[in-house]
């Protein structure tokens, strides 16, 4: 984590943040176990959420950390990652990141790209535009298994949203966020010249 996904300057204490040991179901229909750091609010939600999942043979391609990718987000979409925690902003923005604080978890993010007008992310995804399509572990709709899993603990998806798509997303709105965004800002008034 250090120097990659946890960078120097991250606001977020590392004894707010958990590693999870997720069992998914893999593409090849075994079980399989994966890494993936959230932050402590969420955690037992998330193992909850990803033990359902399991259940209902979801087909999830991987689940790694980003500092496998050296924290290189694109790279770890390309390769249909799924993860959670990274100190980064939002795409194409200059605010905190759901990501940042280990609120928010991409889910099989090539087949299930972030789309806004003509950029899609990854690149390579653009193939995966068609949500008609039946493709393994591609979140087609609300009614997906994930949707409905994430939802209904609160968590919000991406592919609700108006004025673009990120397919891949769910977060978790509240308090902590807030607290690490008010802090962002802080430290921005403080440090202009």
């Amino acid at each position: 984590m250090e120097g990659k996904s946890y960078p120097a300057g991250t606001l977020i204490p590392k004894e707010d943040l958990r590693l999870l040991r997720i069992k998914y179901y893999g593409f090849d229909g075994e079980i399989k176990t994966g890494d993936m750091i959230v932050h402590k609010t969420v955690a037992g939600e998330l193992l909850d959420i990803f033990q359902e999942l399991l259940a209902a043979e979801y087909p999830i391609e991987k689940i790694s950390l980003i500092d496998y990718y050296d924290a290189d987000d694109m790279r770890s979409m390309t390769n249909n990652n799924t993860s959670a925690f990274y100190w980064r902003n939002i795409t194409g923005g200059k605010s905190l990141s759901y990501h940042a604080v280990g609120l928010a978890v991409d889910i099989n993010p090539l087949y299930n790209p972030y789309v806004k007008g003509n950029i899609v992310e990854p690149p390579s995804a653009a193939v995966y535009l068609d949500r008609t399509t039946p493709v393994k572990g591609l979140i087609a709709n609300s009614q997906d298994a994930a949707v409905r899993a994430f939802k209904k603990r609160g968590w919000r998806w991406g592919g609700d949203w108006r004025t673009l798509k990120d397919y891949q997303h769910f977060e978790k709105h509240g308090n902590v966020y807030k607290k690490y965004k008010s802090k962002l800002a802080e430290i921005s008034r403080e440090t202009k010249p």
